[in-house]
């Protein structure tokens, strides 16, 4: 689950709604960003089903009791998650190997330097899983790999901004992970957004093939509603909302 807590309520987006999202990005982009153009679709597909594992877990949201606030994708229990992680993955290469072999390049680079037994454990499976994947199927090369995980992580990244930051955020509002911008580099220039107002968000350098709009659904869980009969409850009970975004250059 995402969450962005306001003074009463905590906005919640499961992560599966937030990886359709991705998706609906990623399908605005100018088609030769992806490189290789055959395999576009497969790419949309990795990108909007990434975060699948997380269907059952955010089903029914868990109260962090430490914390009085929901469990989160960042501190959710580890053994759960994990399993969930592969279970996902898992369904993400039965749909298409190459999708697979992507949304495991992305889970892998959670783990890349974790010492803890599960994560090392969890990270060493999704090594093995590529190298069957790539030594069974013909995929890109490895410059294009590269490239079309980098558009997943991105889209990943763009859409955790619009969940996590207030509409119409002021730069030095912003979650602190995006205020400088995302990892990825396009031309030389890092990719960075910035909020115009409510709706409208400006992308540089812009990736679109024109003015891209999308819609975000999301739940404002009432804080006096989780008292009253729990997170579970009152997160059923919560009508979906919905965001409307505009990427602008």
């Amino acid at each position: 689950m995402i969450i962005r807590e306001t003074e009463d309520a905590f906005v919640m987006t499961t992560q599966d709604v937030h990886g359709r999202f991705s998706g609906d990005i990623a399908r605005g982009f100018r088609k030769e960003l992806f490189l290789d153009e055959s395999v576009v679709e497969e790419v949309l597909l990795a990108i909007a089903e990434h975060d699948r594992a997380w269907l059952p877990m955010d089903d029914t949201p868990i109260w962090n009791d430490a914390a009085l606030v929901p469990f989160t994708f960042v501190d959710y229990p580890t053994l759960p998650k994990l399993l969930m992680y592969t279970k996902g993955v898992d369904e993400t290469e039965a749909m298409s190997p190459y999708a697979g072999y992507l949304c495991s390049l992305h889970y892998a680079s959670f783990m890349k330097n974790a010492t803890e037994a599960p994560f090392v454990e969890f990270y060493h499976a999704e090594l093995e899983r590529q190298k069957r994947l790539k030594s069974r199927h013909p995929f890109p090369d490895e410059e294009t790999i590269k490239r079309q995980f980098a558009l997943l992580q991105l889209c990943d990244d763009l859409s955790l901004y619009v969940c996590m930051n207030a509409p119409g955020a002021p730069k030095e509002e912003e979650h602190p992970w995006f205020r400088d911008g995302f990892d990825m580099s396009v031309d030389g220039r890092r990719v960075a957004a910035e909020w115009l107002g409510r709706e409208e968000i400006r992308l540089t350098p812009f990736l679109f093939e024109r003015e891209w709009p999308a819609v975000l659904k999301n739940k404002h869980v009432l804080k006096a509603q989780i008292k009253q009969e729990g997170i579970a409850k009152a997160f059923e009970h919560a009508p979906w909302s919905e965001q409307k975004v505009l990427f602008v250059p």
